[in-house]
């Protein structure tokens, strides 16, 4: 179904247009959700995951806006929210574990994550540790052995610069094997499609990318897939790949997809909210949608979600100050 939308463009909290696109989100009905980047990316589908999803299921009655809010990588629509609509109680925010790591770095200036009120998450995709077909390690204990002996010498390599969440799935891979971060080579690229074709290319030796990701190079035989930065092993192409905790590595990486709300929300919105998202994760028909994102099962809500996402940001922190990135 055809869902009406507004673009934004944001530079502080100005938006172009704010009268005429002020009308539309009155037009469209109640509900909106803010995607914090241009169209096209992963906020945007985060927004739309729930637009769609709550349309078709019919837990809401009319289109939900989408507004792009671009800026500071979700700085500028945090800013917003903590400045202009904190209290809006049919607003919701697209977010990620990349928000997370934005506001452990205090990337989104005088506000940290006490500051919204964490909704939920809809859907989660994991990190990977991934190595080309014919490389010589056939398990992560195998490469964490060489990477002990010799950190300078493995390139790893990801779609993000230092500090990004790629990086910090590297990072946190080597320190669970007793490795310093700071050790490691790390090659910045702009996108993982760029990180995986240098790792096809011999050019690293190591990518650390998302399962979702890597299903076409799955079938094709060219990688080796040492770890899956999940709770569990995953279904389907994946059941084969073991996880990095079953290998002995405490580390896992959920790059979750998901959502917040104002300061001032009041309770009963936030927890309508609530119980509108857990609904729709029960929908077989969202299912669907949800795999057809390439994202697997994820479903944290309310106090739950917020304790997760606090928890979360707090030890990007301490891994930010143990790496000196604060």
């Amino acid at each position: 179904m055809k869902i009406n939308t507004a673009i934004r463009h944001a530079s502080g909290i100005a938006l172009l247009g704010g009268a005429l696109l002020a009308g539309q989100v009155q037009a469209a009905g109640e509900s909106e959700c803010i995607a914090p980047a241009k169209p096209g990316g992963g906020y945007d589908l985060t927004c739309r995951l729930a637009a769609n999803g709550l349309l078709e299921t019919g837990l809401i009655d009319e289109p939900m806006m989408v507004t792009y809010m671009p800026g500071g990588i979700g700085a500028v629509a945090y800013n917003h929210v903590n400045g202009v609509r904190t209290d809006d109680p049919n607003l919701i925010v697209a977010a990620s574990t990349g928000a997370a790591v934005n506001l452990a770095l205090g990337k989104f200036g005088q506000y940290d994550a006490d500051e919204v009120r964490w909704l939920g998450a809809l859907g989660v995709d994991y990190g990977a540790i991934v190595v080309n077909a014919d490389a010589p390690w056939q398990s992560l204990d195998e490469l964490m052995a060489d990477l002990k002996d010799n950190p300078g010498e493995i390139a790893f390599g990801a779609g993000g610069t230092v500090g990004s969440q790629d990086w910090m799935k590297a990072a946190l891979t080597a320190k669970s094997g007793d490795i310093n971060p700071r050790d490691l080579r790390y090659v910045a690229f702009e996108g993982g499609g760029e990180a995986l074709a240098a790792l096809l290319g011999d050019h690293i030796q190591v990518f650390t990318g998302d399962l979702s990701e890597l299903k076409s190079q799955l079938e094709s035989g060219k990688i080796r897939v040492l770890a899956a930065l999940s709770e569990e092993r995953m279904g389907g192409p994946y059941a084969d790949i073991p996880t990095a905790m079953e290998q002995g590595y405490d580390v896992e990486w959920p790059i979750w997809r998901g959502y917040y709300m104002g300061p001032e929300v009041d309770d009963e919105a936030y927890y309508t909210w609530v119980q509108r998202l857990t609904e729709l994760s029960e929908s077989e028909k969202f299912a669907e949608l949800r795999q057809a994102r390439g994202l697997f099962p994820m479903s944290r809500f309310g106090n739950e979600f917020d304790s997760y996402v606090k928890d979360q940001v707090a030890d990007f922190k301490s891994l930010a100050e143990e790496v000196g990135l604060k």
